[in-house]
């Protein structure tokens, strides 16, 4: 990390504890087109934001109502305050660029109540070019060692009725399709979700965060949450009348409180990105910059990558989780023919999914905390003979562990399921928390479960393990400060293609994507298949998208870790099959070329260590051209690019596999269209001309 050399304090303001006069205090941005303002009026703490002298948050209330304590609202006076600049790039041992800039102005507010019993509370706002993040700190108090938070009351109200892509406000999964409304028009109550999922409780008309709104200027504006790791998940309750928007916790299905904290401490920060354009919303680092640096100091083992799996088999029916179906997929000689697959296409990974016994006492029925060791494999899988077969072709196992839903299980049998990992030479875990949440009456989002996770991430740092998380808590740019959180789902994936009940995702989906859930980290999607009609066993579902539109996926969706989801012989001498081969993981530079949310984005990025770009672009429903400028090149330089795009007659319902593929000399400052059928795309690699 190179960090440059100065950390300058602007000012301290001190008011007498005994003033309770009105009083603001503002801070702008960097660039000076964003501003805070921080009042305490009649005791009680607001803040408000403007761009370009243009409202964005009207004054809105902070705060929080206690259990079996007076509340504390109308009763603050302003200690004490001071403003701070700070400036630095970083870097990531993965990421979407080389280096990462993080430099705001901050304003620190010590408040004390001026009545028993006396409690502190310090607000913390920083002001970046890309929006606001701010936090509140509970400090030590004597005789007082937690709070118990029946509610946070941090309210931002919206100064227009803005245009919304949101999913309702579920305690147990984000697997929901993004709604368009105004804001004024939201009813999460209505939004229930696939029938497939058997965990889901949307409790009130609340939304779930990243929400994504447009102004009628054209300004994007994204509500989420920094560093989430030991507090409850902030859904947003929505008043639809007022235009406000109300934290409200995920809570416990029996306990009053939400959240339970010790003192001193620090709540995740609430987090306001707000941009001039979709093109500069999707590459905000805001989120990233309000985690803490990494506390995992060497991370040489964290290692991007393209995995293949035995997955998809499972939920297209031609293979088993179940050991003794006759179907199962995890055998020693599945596992190796996969890894032939792997190791002569030049893909680092392997999935391997039904190694472990308990799945058909979990299918049946039995008590699900009590199946599943994590250590013990099925008698036609030889895990130690797989793992040195793998390690011998150069192919990373990745070692899966469904708990379903029985964290306190899979806590009890974290040490010996990881050193069983660090025994065969397995760095990578995908973890699964499929059902109702053990114990009883937590919730996938509650602040048991937050804890979970982060245990989770934090023992497997300890044994240099990466986690690719499913059914997770929301990313909230944790990856910053431990980058063994190298990819999570938390999003409506590709499964729900084949499972097909409700249509599968249609193509707008992932054209809302990198806008709302991509801006908390990687995206676990599973792109690339190749059968969307998935032909012959799902007749009556398919992939909703051309294949082209599969291999832009691998550049619009960002993970360090991408998955090659098809089955080995769909890819076996097919042409398209080289852009997945070719297409990097890890990039030096990322820019956004054009972008709608959720009608087009094109994204185009530069391979780490190389001079290669890959652009990948895709469209909803509709059909229309997308133009790409080559400026990002080199001008001194000559480029061979390869476009796989979609042929005149394609068309995700019917001719959904129709592509072309054509080469071009570009040079910088070149410029060209590329057809984009309905629910299609193109991908492109471009390589360096070398004499």
């Amino acid at each position: 990390m190179k960090l440059i050399p100065f950390f300058l304090l602007i000012g301290w303001l001190f008011i007498g504890c005994d003033s309770k006069k009105d009083s603001d205090l503002t801070i702008v941005s960097p660039n000076g087109e964003i501003s805070l303002v921080v009042g305490l009026h009649n005791g009680q703490p607001t803040y408000a934001i403007s761009r370009h002298g243009e409202s964005i948050i009207l004054p809105s209330k902070l705060g929080f109502n206690f259990q079996n304590q007076p509340q504390p609202a109308n009763h603050f006076i302003i200690n004490s305050t001071h403003k701070n600049s700070f400036s630095e790039t970083y870097t990531l041992p993965y990421g979407e660029q080389k280096e990462y800039d993080n430099s705001y102005n901050e304003l620190v507010i010590n408040l004390l109540e001026d009545n028993e019993p006396f409690r502190r509370l310090q607000l913390i706002f920083r002001a970046f070019d890309d929006g606001v993040g701010f936090r509140y700190h509970f400090p030590e108090k004597e005789g007082m060692d937690s709070l118990l938070i029946v509610e946070e009351l941090t309210e931002f109200n919206l100064a227009q009725d803005l245009e919304s892509w949101w999913i309702p406000g579920d305690w147990d999964s984000y697997e929901h399709l993004y709604n368009h409304t105004r804001l004024s028009q939201i009813d999460a109550t209505k939004k229930r979700n696939h029938p497939n999922l058997g965990t889901t409780f949307i409790p009130e008309n609340a939304v779930n965060t990243p929400i994504t709104m447009i102004s009628s200027d054209g300004v994007h504006i994204s509500i989420h949450e920094a560093a989430l790791t030991d507090y409850p998940d902030m859904t947003l309750g929505v008043d639809t009348a007022r235009l406000k928007l109300q934290a409200k916790l995920v809570g416990h299905q029996q306990n009053k409180n939400k959240a339970v904290i010790p003192l001193p401490f620090s709540t995740p920060w609430r987090t306001i990105i707000i941009a001039e354009d979709a093109k500069k919303i999707m590459t905000s680092n805001l989120i990233l910059n309000l985690n803490e640096p990494s506390k995992i100091k060497n991370t040489d083992w964290i290692k991007p990558m393209k995995y293949t799996g035995i997955w998809l088999q499972m939920h297209i029916g031609t293979m088993s989780w179940d050991y003794g179906t006759g179907k199962h997929g995890a055998t020693t000689e599945n596992a190796k023919k996969f890894i032939d697959f792997a190791a002569d296409n030049g893909i680092g990974g392997l999935l391997i999914e039904g190694w472990n016994t308990g799945w058909k006492d979990w299918f049946t029925g039995v008590a699900k905390d009590s199946i599943f060791d994590f250590v013990t494999a099925t008698p036609d899988y030889n895990l130690p003979e797989v793992a040195a077969y793998a390690k011998s072709k150069g192919v990373e196992l990745i070692m899966h562990h469904e708990t379903a839903g029985a964290a306190l299980a899979y806590e009890q049998h974290l040490d010996s399921a990881f050193a069983l990992m660090n025994a065969l030479g397995i760095s990578y875990v995908k973890t699964g928390y499929v059902g109702e949440i053990l114990p009883k009456g937590e919730h996938h989002h509650s602040q048991w479960m937050v804890k979970h996770y982060q245990k989770v991430i934090e023992k497997a740092a300890q044994h240099h393990i990466a986690v690719i998380a499913h059914e997770p808590i929301k990313a909230t740019g944790v990856r910053r400060t431990y980058p063994n959180m190298i990819s999570r789902e938390g999003l409506r994936g590709q499964e729900f293609n084949v499972w097909g009940k409700d249509g599968g995702n249609p193509p707008e989906h992932l054209t809302v994507i990198p806008f709302t859930r991509m801006l908390g980290g990687p995206v676990d999607y599973t792109p690339g298949i190749f059968n969307t009609q998935l032909e012959p066993w799902r007749k009556d579902n398919q992939v909703n998208t051309t294949l082209a539109y599969q291999l832009a996926l691998y550049v619009v969706l960002y993970s360090p870790v991408q998955m090659v989801t098809d089955f080995p012989e769909n890819y076996q001498g097919h042409p398209a099959f080289q852009f997945i081969k070719d297409v990097g993981v890890d990039w030096d530079k990322t820019i956004v070329l054009d972008a709608q949310v959720g009608d087009y984005v094109v994204v185009a990025r530069k391979e780490k260590g190389t001079s290669s770009w890959f652009l990948g672009g895709i469209t909803d429903e509709h059909e229309r051209k997308l133009g790409v400028r080559f400026d990002f090149l080199d001008a001194d330089k000559t480029y061979q690019a390869t476009i796989y795009q979609d042929a005149p007659n394609a068309d995700f319902r019917d001719h959904s596999n129709a592509y072309e593929i054509k080469n071009y000399a570009v040079k910088k400052g070149d410029e060209k269209q590329f057809y984009c059928a309905p629910g299609g795309g193109f991908a492109m690699s471009i390589k360096e001309v070398t004499q």
